[in-house]
């Protein structure tokens, strides 16, 4: 039997990415790695703060604002691995010590043994709230690069960001 030739018709579609690093410019991994890089670090800043009151926590209500840091903590510490991986999926680089985590990190550590529950409370009320808005600040930077997944990562984050503050606010102003 003959064998009947087939004629296929080749579609290519053009893409104005560059087909390395995800489609990013080299910049853009270059802004958005650097972004991530200071966000990673503030986030385990945080963490580590929430887990020093945590372990200090003191006062009538001990168990309660204990079982909320710990809670707070765990949520923080989970999004730790999704940001640095993310810089490396883009080709970027990501920190390497506690010491790459200190020339980076925006958030004050606070390494004070006097601090009242209400302090301890405000103090990571506020830090919150600023990490909600230096998570803005980095949505911003990988939208003006298109990187719909990172900005859709950070909005999750955001608003995990905004509900521990609410949290916070919350029982700071019922303590």
């Amino acid at each position: 039997m003959p064998q009947k030739e087939q004629t296929q018709t080749s579609t290519k579609t053009e893409s104005k990415r560059s087909p390395t690093k995800l489609g990013f410019s080299e910049h853009a991994v270059s802004e958005i790695s650097e972004t991530l890089r200071h966000l990673l670090a503030d986030v385990f800043s945080l963490y580590m703060k929430t887990k020093n009151f945590h372990w200090h926590m003191n006062g009538r209500h001990f168990r309660d604002y204990h079982l909320l840091l710990d809670e707070q903590a765990a949520q923080i510490y989970a999004i730790t691995d999704d940001i640095a991986e993310r810089a490396r999926k883009l080709g970027g680089t990501t920190l390497r010590s506690i010491g790459d985590i200190a020339r980076h990190q925006r958030l004050h550590d606070n390494d004070r043994g006097d601090l009242t529950a209400r302090e301890m409370l405000t103090e990571l009320r506020d830090d919150n709230s600023l990490l909600a808005n230096l998570l803005r600040d980095a949505h911003e930077v990988c939208e003006k690069h298109d990187d719909v997944a990172t900005t859709s990562m950070i909005e999750v984050w955001i608003d995990e960001a905004e509900r521990r503050a609410w949290f916070l606010r919350e029982t700071v102003e019922q303590s």
